[in-house]
């Protein structure tokens, strides 16, 4: 009987120290390094404008403004939704998706002035795992800036100067592809020229 509640006292007291360990004192200590080292990657990489939080380098908003980069679409809740976070599910023969997917590709054209047959980046036309990508492809940003410029008044040269400023290489050089931060990007436009006639949704 006493080994037995021996034994029983040696488990609880170490199942004790392990969830204080694993369970306080590593997340602390990892907390403590992460807010030393880079504060501002630890809390979100939130993007603080006039004393408030506009977003964050890592999350994808909605930009509807013709003077605006767009993002890619976005499925999560009704959109660049950060509390449902998720993409469409619909699979690749899903005639919903087909038809999504036409209509994005015939919206891009329109409004980038581009021709009935003009290629267009995939991440133009569809939705992320997530939902909330920060960025686009190059191509797709580069597509999009004549509207940009013309819309903003601004030289197409500062424009495509300013997509590549904001592109964003593969982590660690190898992990995805080069991408433009589009809020970043965005930011850095109305730095650069009033947008008083624009339209963000956030």
């Amino acid at each position: 009987m006493r080994s037995t509640l021996s034994m029983l006292r040696v488990a609880v007291c170490l199942v004790f120290a392990l969830t204080l360990l694993a369970g306080v004192v590593f997340p602390a200590v990892l907390w403590g390094i992460a807010q030393a080292a880079f504060p501002s990657r630890a809390n979100g990489s939130l993007v603080v404008q006039g004393g408030h939080v506009i977003g964050s380098r890592l999350i994808g908003q909605a930009f509807i403004g013709a003077g605006y980069f767009h993002p890619r679409p976005s499925a999560a809740g009704t959109g660049y939704d950060g509390l449902a976070s998720g993409g469409s599910n619909l699979g690749p023969t899903n005639q919903k998706l087909i038809r999504n997917v036409g209509e994005a590709l015939a919206a891009y054209r329109a409004e980038n002035a581009l021709p009935a047959n003009a290629d267009v980046p995939v991440d133009a036309v569809t939705g992320s795992g997530s939902g909330l990508d920060p960025e686009i492809s190059i191509d797709n940003a580069r597509l999009q800036a004549p509207r940009v410029a013309r819309v903003r008044g601004l030289a197409p040269s500062l424009v495509a100067a300013m997509i590549d400023a904001h592109t964003e290489n593969p982590s660690l050089g190898v992990f995805g592809e080069p991408g433009v931060n589009v809020l970043m990007l965005n930011l850095a436009l109305d730095s650069a020229a009033p947008a008083g006639l624009q339209t963000r949704a956030r």
